[in-house]
């Protein structure tokens, strides 16, 4: 039996939220018992389940909502693991890099179980904002891998649509898979700054988007799902566009693409080689995660972060459930 002091916070309700003890997790078989280091924001899922909005209309939501949950992107330390556990031991630093829905708790906590296949080691001791992180970093990965079966990222023109969590991931891969040039674009100028501080050489406001016919761009990748933003993007991308952002509208696309053997891409599936590959970008210090990261809060201090979040006055938010 694990002894300790545990803390979840649970929305109760659409804009309210409680940061209180709970019982300690128990891991099962194939589960590890983690200590909790810090969680990053996914602005998505946060905005939407604090504000009552289901992030898929197929899938209602009820509250209290799962405690813990909609946290996923967490690194920790191992301090207890199930009878079937082989990968970890106690005492390793773990990251999570995916989210697989329906737990019984998630990892807005001090202490949390998760399968240990969800998890990856880290090498190093890198801080805990360039690693919490990385289960994002491991969703871009999935659109450039899907890139590069066509051979669409290195030495091509490379545009990145929104500068928010996932655009500024995708311009430091951009880089490091060889991209000749990047740019971004995003309706905020306080975005395009931090695409720029990511490694892009420009960063533009949408309506800088050229026509077709005087274009340079060769490959794009969209992180917002917006149909006005991906229908910018196919109308001035040359060779394809990868859809990253979570779609809810139709989209068009013309003859002046089809004609040219243009490739629209939707989204592919979450997998451990892409994690895997998006780990060792962060630990050669080719993509810097960090750079997501707006500012630390205590869990207690949840409320505020989204609303940050919500007015866009923050990228993400790291949370700390150590401290109040």
């Amino acid at each position: 039996m694990l002894t300790g002091t545990n803390k979840i916070l649970v929305v109760t309700e659409p804009g309210s939220a409680a940061w209180s003890q709970a019982p300690m997790p128990e891991p099962r078989e194939e589960e590890v018992m983690i200590r909790v280091e810090a969680i990053s924001t996914c602005p998505h899922w946060d905005i939407r389940i604090f504000s009552g909005i289901p992030m898929f209309e197929s899938r209602p939501l009820t509250y209290p909502y799962i405690p813990g949950e909609p946290g996923h992107e967490a690194c920790g330390i191992v301090e207890a693991t199930g009878s079937k556990v082989t990968e970890f031991r106690v005492g390793d630093r773990v990251v999570m890099w995916r989210d697989p829905g329906g737990r019984r708790q998630g990892c807005y906590a001090r202490y949390v179980a998760v399968d240990q296949d969800h998890l990856l080691k880290p090498v190093g001791t890198m801080p805990p904002e360039k690693l919490a992180p990385l289960e994002l970093a491991m969703c871009v990965q999935v659109s450039f891998d899907q890139l590069e079966t066509i051979d669409a990222v290195k030495n091509k023109h490379v545009l990145v649509g929104g500068l928010g969590p996932a655009g500024l991931i995708a311009v430091q891969m951009a880089r490091a898979y060889g991209a000749r040039k990047v740019t971004g674009t995003d309706l905020e100028p306080a975005r395009r700054q931090l695409g720029l501080a990511a490694g892009a050489d420009s960063a533009i406001h949408p309506d800088e988007l050229p026509e077709l016919a005087d274009s340079e761009y060769e490959t794009g990748l969209d992180t917002t799902g917006l149909a006005v933003a991906i229908n910018q993007m196919i109308g001035c991308t040359r060779n394809a566009v990868a859809v990253f952002g979570v779609m809810r509208e139709r989209i068009g696309f013309g003859p002046e693409h089809w004609w040219g053997g243009f490739t629209l891409m939707g989204y592919g599936e979450h997998n451990k080689s892409a994690a895997k590959r998006a780990l060792e970008l962060v630990e050669k210090d080719r993509i810097d995660l960090s750079l997501l990261i707006s500012k630390e809060l205590p869990l207690s201090a949840y409320a505020e972060g989204v609303s940050l979040l919500k007015q866009k006055k923050a990228i993400k938010i790291l949370f700390n459930p150590w401290i109040e």
